[in-house]
């Protein structure tokens, strides 16, 4: 029994070195790439026979073909904070409505949110660029960002199921105390309820962010053939186009590695306050 226990253990640890392998090897891939000082498209090493950080530096210095990827960068930055902040609000202040307060139609309303949420987003892709373009949004750059905005937050409200089952979880003799010390609704949800929240709050945040940071289809819809403001994804997706792959595709790499920074910066930032919030309620 011992030896056969030694067996598993051993194939175990195999496999999870084996997965981990597979796992690493396309970001190694990436950063060698995004370092190699030979130009040109895909190579048949791996292992570049000269390091630059030159491509890094071309991103924010070139702009042969109209592709600008400081823009993009700032463009995909300012949706992706705005859209973030719209939707965590959106998002924290219906969750807390359905877990707290009792109204005509919640059951129903839960019910469609749950039945709407079954179904993937591109479904409602081409009615909401007819809507968009009816209202004059994709008329220019601006508005078309003003635009992406609009489609990441507006149905983030709908995700509330996570946050909701996390505010259940909050004690309501709480709000009953705090509502015979005279606190409103308001004054209960941003003084008593969000403190208590934060991990739920982080996770919020966070995926808020990742979304919109990532998304490609739609925003290759919505933004339609301006490159002046496209936002990251795209303009990636441009430079491996067949007139600029062999210009950008090692840039292509380095840009990718940069993507991963702002997530890489906002989950350090709220990773503490959620170990502490954790940490806490442990202790409690």
């Amino acid at each position: 029994m011992r030896t056969r226990k030694i067996l598993v253990n051993s194939a175990v640890h195999v496999l999870l070195a084996v997965l981990s392998f597979i796992w690493v090897l396309p970001i190694v891939f990436a950063i060698l790439t995004s370092l190699r000082a030979e130009s040109g498209g895909a190579k048949s090493y791996i292992i570049p026979k000269q390091f630059t950080l030159s491509n890094y530096t071309a991103l924010f210095t070139s702009s042969v073909g109209g592709l600008t990827y400081a823009r993009w960068f700032g463009n995909t930055l300012v949706v992706a904070i705005f859209s973030c902040l719209l939707s965590v609000f959106f998002i924290l202040s219906v969750s807390y409505a359905l877990s707290r307060m009792r109204f005509r139609m919640r059951r129903p309303f839960m019910n469609l949110a749950l039945i709407l949420g079954m179904f993937p987003g591109f479904m409602s892709m081409i009615a909401v660029y007819y809507i968009l373009k009816g209202f004059g949004f994709l008329e220019t750059g601006f508005s078309s960002l003003f635009s992406l905005i609009l489609v990441y937050s507006g149905g983030a409200g709908l995700g509330f199921y996570v946050t909701k089952g996390f505010f259940d979880t909050i004690p309501k003799s709480l709000d009953e105390a705090a509502y015979l010390d005279g606190c409103t609704n308001w004054q209960v949800f941003t003084k008593i309820t969000l403190p208590l929240s934060k991990p739920i709050a982080v996770y919020t945040l966070i995926v808020s962010f990742m979304a919109p940071w990532t998304d490609f289809i739609f925003a290759k819809v919505i933004l339609g053939q301006n490159r002046e403001y496209y936002t990251i994804a795209i303009g990636l997706w441009t430079m491996l186009e067949r007139e600029f792959i062999e210009t950008y595709y090692t840039q292509f790499f380095a840009g990718c590695i940069l993507i991963s920074i702002p997530i890489t910066v906002l989950f350090v930032l709220t990773q503490r306050f959620y170990t502490s919030v954790m940490a806490g309620a442990v202790k409690g």
